[in-house]
């Protein structure tokens, strides 16, 4: 029963993954094409999660904890780049 729940988060965190992709292609302005970057983050972190929960290895976590902090930095980045129109101040 666990191997079919998790082939369905599975397949519903990569549909989400595939509409984020549609959003970051046709959104209209740079704000909603970083939101949608930052979705597709959330969505790939819990797509590693699952996929190292399915294989019972550990290594999958330590993955999804460097790429949410990857996820986070470059937010922040893009977030203070259209504030401020520089990262380094």
């Amino acid at each position: 029963m666990l191997h079919l729940a998790l082939a369905f988060a599975i397949g519903c965190f990569a549909l989400a993954l595939l509409l984020n992709l549609w959003r970051l292609a046709t959104a209209p302005q740079i704000t909603d094409r970083i939101l949608a970057v930052d979705t597709m983050v959330v969505n790939i972190i819990a797509l590693i999660v699952l996929y190292g929960v399915q294989t019972g290895s550990t290594l999958g976590f330590d993955a999804a904890m460097l790429f949410a902090m990857t996820g986070f930095v470059s937010t922040v980045a893009f977030c203070k780049y259209l504030l401020r129109g520089g990262i380094i101040e």
